[in-house]
């Protein structure tokens, strides 16, 4: 497998101590050479400026990266301002999405879609961003129906995303479905396969819970069988993630991004080991 298909997610850190950290992560992970590194952006834009110092960083360093961009909350105006940014430090790859709603958040902002967002950043900037866009092959838990989600899917990539990206998941099938679904509906561009190793049990079972990715039962009581014993939890993740990744590139998956959580030690174990 080439490093031209695989990609690394961070978040930026709030504190020095935490930019320090994400330094030595990605001194690690940049000997894997991915394709790019992204970097999240907070909800509501919280951590936008942490967002764009962070990606002006990993391109100082020689690596391509592409800021994620939420229009949750903006205006018109605002996202303009982000996009006139990020070309000014000549920023040509974007993640754009609607992003979470904060808690006790109503549907603020100008845009309420992806595909609005899309939309505009293409009016605005023509072709100089290559964007990609977020796929939920378990459903986006705000949808309606697996149908619903779909068609919203399509309206972003017909809105003028290159590619996607999607939320992570443990089922193939899951993936393959929506990648069959999605290509029937008219979607030619590439459906990259969003992958969240397996280290923490509890964290895991956190984030799944707010994200609608389903942890399938076999793997939720094998966790719930090592306890505390982390070095289990780990090894056994290891197989599961490596495995899963197989499954995907043999059946033609176009790349892997990875969730990286700023840590480096497993997505490196998995790359080696697909390499």
């Amino acid at each position: 497998m080439s490093a031209h298909n695989f990609s690394i997610e961070f978040f930026p850190p709030k504190t020095a101590e935490g930019t320090e950290k994400l330094r030595l992560t990605r001194a690690k992970l940049a000997a894997l050479q991915p394709k790019y590194f992204s970097v999240t952006f907070g909800a509501g834009g919280t951590t936008q400026q942490g967002t764009l110092d962070t990606v002006v960083e990993i391109r100082q360093e020689g690596f391509d990266a592409a800021p994620h961009l939420s229009c949750v909350g903006g205006t018109r105006e605002s996202i303009r301002e982000i996009l006139r940014q990020y070309q000014s430090h000549d920023i040509r790859r974007l993640v754009a999405l609607r992003g979470d709603l904060p808690s006790g958040y109503g549907m603020g902002g100008e845009f309420r879609y992806a595909n609005e967002l899309v939309e505009f950043i293409r009016a605005e900037t023509g072709d100089w961003f290559h964007i990609e866009v977020a796929a939920y092959p378990e459903m986006h838990p705000q949808a309606r129906s697996p149908q619903d989600d779909l068609q919203s899917f399509v309206r972003k990539m017909q809105a003028g995303a290159n590619a996607a990206i999607t939320q992570y998941f443990y089922n193939a099938d899951a993936y393959f479905q929506f990648v069959e679904q999605a290509q029937k509906a008219g979607v030619t561009a590439p459906i990259v396969a969003g992958i969240m190793p397996i280290t923490n049990s509890s964290q895991l079972l956190r984030f799944s819970e707010m994200c609608g990715a389903e942890i399938p039962r076999w793997v939720r009581l094998k966790l719930a069988s090592y306890g505390d014993d982390s070095a289990s939890i780990k090894a056994f993740g290891l197989d599961v993630v490596t495995h899963l990744c197989e499954r995907l590139l043999a059946g033609g998956a176009p790349g892997l991004h990875f969730y990286s959580l700023n840590q480096a030690a497993a997505t490196t174990a998995i790359w080696q080991r697909l390499v």
